[in-house]
């Protein structure tokens, strides 16, 4: 176990693919530290805040306790990798992924609860791409934001395959666990044991909870067949890649 004053794992992503459940199960582990806050955004939102505003979140945290950061948007944050590798080279990485067409559609509703998103649905997804222009120079600097790359990225949250690379060109596979959602939300106990083995924690029975945590109203089952095959072919190489580079299917 290491010191834990800044975190020994991160849990990077995706959106809308399982991290509050992600939150709760691990919150649970009495050997695990974790910020009041689900969401510290230290290497995406606050970076320009500095190192001490960062360890002010671990300065509870007990000691021999390992501390973690779960923060959805390190996944799709383009200058993420780079910061966390500058900060904690060393860090297990935890990423969810959830089929890409169902969380593109969960993000969506998700926006559209908020009042975040206005436009009809296939509007939206057809204003992405103009929407995101010019975003990832835009969050270059410390201080960086680009409100539709976090609020209305539905298709480009998806493309997991660009996301992972980012990570796998600085990170060793063996500091990198992926899961299936659909394993968490369905079949916890199996993912649980990966989590706690890849961790490095004692032993501990999987938590009982009675409801998946931050889920929708289940809009997205209004959505039509022909829409979600639309969907899935712009996503055709994240499938593609998913399946050959990582062996997830959906």
């Amino acid at each position: 176990m290491r010191s834990s004053n800044l975190p020994g794992f991160l849990g990077l992503g995706a959106q809308k693919a399982g991290t509050t459940t992600l939150q709760m199960l691990l919150a649970s582990h009495p050997q695990v530290f974790l910020p009041d806050c689900k969401e510290v955004h230290y290497f995406s939102l606050h970076y320009a805040r500095g190192l001490k505003w960062y360890q002010s979140h671990y300065l509870e945290a007990p000691e021999g306790s390992l501390a973690g950061d779960i923060t959805p948007y390190y996944l799709f944050h383009p200058e993420a990798p780079l910061r966390i590798h500058g900060l904690l080279p060393e860090a297990k990485l935890i990423i969810l992924l959830r089929d890409p067409v169902e969380r593109s559609l969960s993000q969506y509703f998700h926006s559209v609860r908020l009042g975040l998103e206005h436009l009809p649905l296939e509007e939206a997804f057809v204003a992405e791409q103009s929407r995101l222009q010019g975003s990832e120079k835009a969050l270059q600097p410390a201080t960086g934001w680009h409100r539709s790359h976090q609020e209305h990225s539905y298709l480009a949250r998806s493309r997991y395959e660009v996301q992972l690379d980012r990570y796998r060109k600085l990170f060793d596979s063996d500091q990198i666990l992926i899961l299936r959602s659909e394993d968490l939300f369905h079949d916890t106990q199996k993912p649980w044991s990966c989590l706690i083995e890849f961790l490095g924690l004692d032993p501990c029975p999987l938590p009982q909870r009675n409801t998946r945590s931050n889920s929708g109203a289940g809009e997205a089952s209004g959505v039509s067949l022909e829409f979600r095959q639309k969907l899935r072919l712009s996503l055709a190489t994240t499938y593609q890649r998913m399946a050959s580079d990582y062996g997830i299917a959906w």
